[in-house]
């Protein structure tokens, strides 16, 4: 928001000395008690000046009626009113303001900026972004008026138009800081990564205080992947600003993206520190427990998870998988199904819940669940794998083989599936087509020769098959 320029330009020769509080108490009191001779326009400025830079709207108030009191056709008076109505989200009250003073003074663009603002926080996007061009056409090189309808466009995720004007800006004033500030935001959303982070440097070389953005800057870094630097800038925001669990959460995740565990344990601690409610930190506190074989402090942490948030299936899916850490795939195939009430289209669920099948010995569920995962992720080759291996261990080869062969177009060098496939032949009595299968699978994995002398033991020392091991 706009401060009052004209009570307050730096640039001009000293103004006389400000109020002290205690004067402003005194005239406060002679406004409160009707008192006739608070009457002096100056000192009615710096009183409102004086609460709007302590940003006290509300004292400030009674004192711009007290000047529209006696100087009703006073423009400039009723665009502070306006202002100080906007900054107490009385927004239709302030654009009521505006419009009088425009009525005075339609020619002033300061006035339609800050009506512009007031609109922008009505969400009225389009009526702002007029009055921002309306002010640019009575003053094109009105630098407010460019750098809210810069704000205005990034609303409208217009962000390639919002940094032309951020440019405009910064061309003609390249020390102007927010500019930078909102030149790096919208590079960001841009996925021009590098070019965000260095406007943020910009930004941060002239308010090196802007713990948001320090923030963001972290974010920016997080994405591409630069992880210690991005921990760097979350705790350079966490200096300024203790109470950061944004923060906190994101310096956390980016710890656990470097295998710093217990860094982010720490860090989502402290996050739930500020916020106990917190589900998704409480959520990957319990990623980092699991990371680290903790199973049962994960437990602990994703059942919190769901304490406050019954639906977060993520938290169902990360409990179940600790459950089948901790060997209890009962408990597992419980969460896993709860996860997959409240989404059904995730691959990984589905995955999870067939081994935790497979492993309770329900192998028609099981095949089930593999078809599912297969629907919603055909080319995952692993999937095709265990399915159609498990159609073989059940005797069904004809199914495993097609299975096995979809497995084998995805992966062709993926040694389990040729070996799995040969005991399908063999199974049909394909001795030939399994030995090919059996001699391609022992030259990519040469381990699995033992695994086929311990399954097959007078097959191993036959004629044909012996070659084949012997090799």
């Amino acid at each position: 928001m706009p401060a009052f320029d004209h009570f307050d330009d730096d640039e001009q020769v000293p103004r006389p000395r400000r109020r002290s509080d205690d004067d402003v108490q005194r005239f406060r009191e002679q406004l409160k008690n009707g008192e006739k001779d608070l009457n002096s326009s100056e000192a009615l400025e710096e009183i409102i000046q004086f609460y709007f830079e302590h940003e006290q709207f509300e004292e400030a108030l009674p004192f711009v009626e007290r000047l529209l009191s006696f100087e009703p056709y006073n423009a400039d008076a009723w665009q502070r009113k306006g202002m100080i109505l906007n900054n107490l989200v009385s927004y239709d009250e302030a654009l009521s303001c505006y419009d009088h003073a425009l009525s005075l003074n339609p020619a002033d663009a300061e006035i339609h900026v800050n009506r512009g603002i007031t609109l922008d926080n009505l969400n009225r996007v389009d009526e702002a972004m007029e009055c921002f061009e309306q002010a640019l056409v009575l003053e094109p090189s009105n630098e407010e008026a460019l750098f809210h309808k810069g704000i205005t466009l990034e609303k409208q995720d217009r962000f390639n138009e919002a940094l032309i004007v951020f440019r405009v800006i910064l061309a003609r004033n390249p020390d102007n800081q927010e500019a930078w500030y909102e030149l790096g935001y919208c590079y960001d959303f841009l996925d021009r990564m590098e070019e965000s982070i260095r406007c943020y440097d910009e930004h941060l070389g002239r308010d090196p205080f802007n713990f948001n953005a320090w923030y963001n800057r972290g974010i920016v870094l997080n994405r591409l992947g630069r992880y210690p630097q991005a921990i760097e800038s979350y705790q350079m925001a966490l200096a300024i600003k203790e109470d950061f669990p944004a923060a906190l959460y994101n310096m956390g995740n980016a710890c656990a993206n470097l295998g710093r565990f217990y860094d982010a344990i720490e860090a989502y601690k402290r996050t739930l520190g500020l916020e106990p409610e917190d589900v998704p930190a409480w959520h990957n506190l319990g990623n980092a427990y699991e990371e680290l074989g903790m199973y049962r402090e994960a437990i602990e942490s994703f059942s919190t998870a769901l304490e406050h948030d019954d639906q977060h299936y993520e938290s169902y899916f990360g409990r179940g998988s600790s459950y089948d850490a901790l060997e209890l795939p009962k408990k597992a195939l419980v969460d896993y199904k709860k996860a997959i009430a409240i989404f059904s289209e995730y691959p990984e669920l589905w995955y999870a819940r067939a081994d935790a099948e497979y492993n309770l010995g329900r192998y028609q569920d099981c095949l089930l669940s593999y078809r599912m995962v297969l629907k919603l992720d055909p080319e995952n080759f692993e999937a095709w794998y265990d399915y159609g291996d498990t159609q073989q261990e059940l005797g069904n080869s004809e199914e495993a083989v097609r299975a096995l062969d979809e497995c084998l177009r995805l992966a062709p060098q993926f040694a389990p599936a040729h070996y799995s496939k040969a005991k399908a032949f063999l199974m049909r009595g394909q001795r030939a087509d399994a030995i090919t299968e059996l001699a391609t699978a022992f030259d990519l994995s040469p381990e699995l020769q033992s695994s086929f002398c311990l399954e097959f033991p007078s097959l191993s020392s036959s004629r044909g098959f012996a070659n084949l091991v012997k090799k």
